[in-house]
């Protein structure tokens, strides 16, 4: 099939250039605007959804913190009026004498302390202050001139006195209530309780809340930012200004007004505000912008207004415009990289058939190579098996080593054995001809006696042949072991030698379950109690041995020292060496510390050797504990 040339003839230089020249002038500035104004789009919802968001969760933050100042304020309401019932009040406010003025200051200072409020006091209708709890201060209120202030003039009226200012005789602010005690109908003085109200500042900076509290004027009286207190949130008018000042409501605090860069109204007591930091200079980055809420506080002419920063809406705002620029961005990107790859497809057409042998080629080397791994994990399993073939023959000919080093621990004792078997097989042959003849003669209380002493002697011969058979059995590797009863059983075996040698035992150790067969740990503490004994013939001070343990990090550490010659320097190189020893032929092989080490390391534990200052010398054994826990002191 031929192709007609004239299908692919280009078009004339004039009419194929003007589209591409106008495509590349003006696509990328149309994509930048396009960018620019969706960002900017994205960012403004954002910010309103953000901002409606911020202002519901501000509103129940609000309404929590306006309760809080109102239960703070409405606790100490009731406190100046409990002062009408106090009779030396009353008394003191009829005849201001030495007495009673000392009686009132008294119960006005236990009253303040109880309250802890700051400060309590008295006053006569001339609001002079005849009593007070800081009497003792030297700055007490006592003998002042009170009756300027407001609340003093609403109590003595009969109303009730709230105020917020800066004492007069301390300059410290508080929050003064005031009410009017009266008697049989006339107000015959002023009770006054002054609280100070800096612990709702310290929760609101504690919380890294910003707040504050406005009075009836527009002044902060509360604040959680200690630059904004005492600054007016709106003008005040001379009238105001000259009201305050009579009054010395704040003393003579300047009362700058706090004024915004910027406020813009959202709804009913919501607005949005911008301050500016301490800088000297004032760029963006020194401006501060507030979503501001306030509210009236029950039962007093206050506002309360939550300052909730807009900087992290706005990074948020900022970041989903951006992330709306970039989406609209990379999809234009994507249809031009798309509308570019259309050109490509012959191109990769043409190389398909390259990738396919490339393809082929990488196939055949990864079968050869398939093909070496799995010959290399044929040997490798082959491997494997030799050596598990090689542990289990090396554990074999340990169980061996392990049972032949019992048995020769029972050969060195066949002899105390046999003078244990002994004794009882003499009595027996005794006891059992005496037992004939008494009960010929017809004794039978006697040959009753001798028969219990016959069964008692068989039972101590079962004992002992019970002791052999435990000892000479074969261990478990994953066995438990009590620490007492390996004791006894060891002790029991050696008993004859202990006796022959003479040697007093010494046991202070705690009873454990330990990670360890039964059989095996006897067999390692007969043999250290065993090397201890040897260690010990023939010498001329008194032969002892100590049993000594306790819990050290999950195991348990048993100490067995004894007070013999000690082991010289050349000896303790070689003491945990297969076939090592220094007895003489007939007494050992040299495998009991060996094999006691290798039981030891079996069960996750370990034996080592000390040599005590005192002399003689301390074979450390450390075993797994099954459960790590406190145990009795046997």
């Amino acid at each position: 099939m031929k192709c007609d040339p004239t299908l692919y003839r280009g078009a004339p230089p004039s009419l194929a250039v003007k589209p591409r020249l106008l495509r590349h002038l003006l696509l990328p500035p149309l994509i930048i605007l396009l960018t620019i104004g969706l960002g900017y789009a994205g960012y403004r919802v954002s910010e309103h959804f953000g901002i409606r968001n911020l202002s519901e969760s501000g509103e129940r933050q609000l309404e929590l913190h306006a309760r809080t100042v109102e239960s703070e304020l409405g606790k100490y309401t009731y406190l100046p009026s409990l002062l009408e019932l106090e009779s030396s009040v009353s008394k003191l406010l009829g005849d201001p004498n030495l007495q009673h003025r000392t009686t009132v200051n008294q119960y006005l200072e236990g009253l303040n302390r109880r309250s802890r409020s700051r400060a309590i006091y008295v006053l006569d209708t001339t609001g002079r202050v005849l009593a007070t709890s800081n009497w003792r201060d030297a700055d007490s209120y006592l003998g002042e001139d009170l009756s300027f202030r407001a609340y003093f003039q609403d109590a003595v009226r009969g109303q009730p006195g709230r105020f917020y200012g800066i004492g007069s005789t301390s300059g410290e602010p508080g929050y003064y209530l005031a009410h009017g005690l009266e008697e049989q109908g006339k107000i015959i003085g002023v009770a006054v309780i002054k609280v100070r109200l800096e612990a709702l500042e310290e929760r609101w900076q504690r919380a890294r809340l910003e707040a504050y509290v406005s009075d009836e004027n527009g002044i902060i009286i509360l604040s959680s930012d200690p630059s904004r207190r005492l600054k007016s949130v709106r003008p005040l008018t001379p009238d105001i200004k000259e009201k305050l000042a009579r009054s010395l409501q704040y003393y003579w605090w300047p009362l700058n007004e706090l004024q915004p860069l910027d406020r813009e109204h959202l709804a009913e007591g919501v607005e949005k505000v911008t301050f500016a930091t301490n800088s000297e200079v004032i760029t963006d980055h020194d401006q501060v912008s507030y979503l501001a809420q306030t509210r009236k506080l029950n039962d007093t002419p206050w506002d309360i207004t939550l300052l909730s920063p807009l900087q992290d809406l706005r990074r948020e705002a900022a970041n989903q415009g951006m992330l709306v620029a970039v989406a609209f961005a990379l999809l234009a990107f994507l249809l031009i990289a798309w509308n570019e790859r259309r050109k490509v497809i012959a191109t990769r057409l043409a190389a398909r058939e390259a990738l396919q042998e490339a393809n082929n080629q990488l196939e055949r080397k990864i079968t050869e190579r398939t093909t070496h791994l799995r010959a290399s994990n044929e040997r490798l399993k082959g491997q494997i098996r030799e050596r598990r073939q090689t542990e289990d023959t090396l554990r074999r000919a340990q169980d061996e080593l392990v049972q032949a080093g019992k048995l020769a621990a029972i050969g060195q004792m066949s002899t105390s054995i046999a003078h244990e078997l002994n004794q009882p097989l003499a009595a027996l042959r005794t006891l059992s001809g005496n037992t004939v003849r008494f009960l010929e003669r017809g004794d039978l209380k006697v040959a009753a006696d001798n028969l219990g002493t016959i069964n008692k002697l068989v039972d101590r011969m079962g004992r002992i042949t019970a002791n052999l058979r435990s000892f000479a059995r074969r261990g478990d590797d994953h066995g438990q072991a009590n620490l007492n009863h390996a004791v006894d059983a060891a002790l029991q075996l050696l008993a004859n030698r202990l006796e022959a040698c003479g040697a007093r035992l010494h046991r202070d150790f705690s009873d454990a379950e330990l990670k360890i067969d039964q059989t095996r740990l006897e067999q390692i503490l007969v043999n250290l109690i065993g090397n201890a004994l040897d260690a010990m013939q023939g010498q001329t001070a008194a032969p002892q041995v100590w049993l000594e343990g306790h819990l050290q990090e999950g195991k348990y550490r048993l100490q067995v020292r004894d007070n013999g010659p000690g082991i010289d320097p050349e000896t303790r190189k070689h003491l945990f060496e297969p076939f090592f020893t220094t007895k003489p032929g007939e007494q050992g092989l040299g495998l009991g510390l060996t094999l006691s080490a290798s039981l030891a390391a079996a069960a996750g534990g370990n034996l080592s050797v000390e040599f005590p200052a005192s002399g003689g010398a301390a074979f450390v054994l450390l075993i797994p504990l099954v459960q790590p826990a406190k145990v009795d002191q046997i």
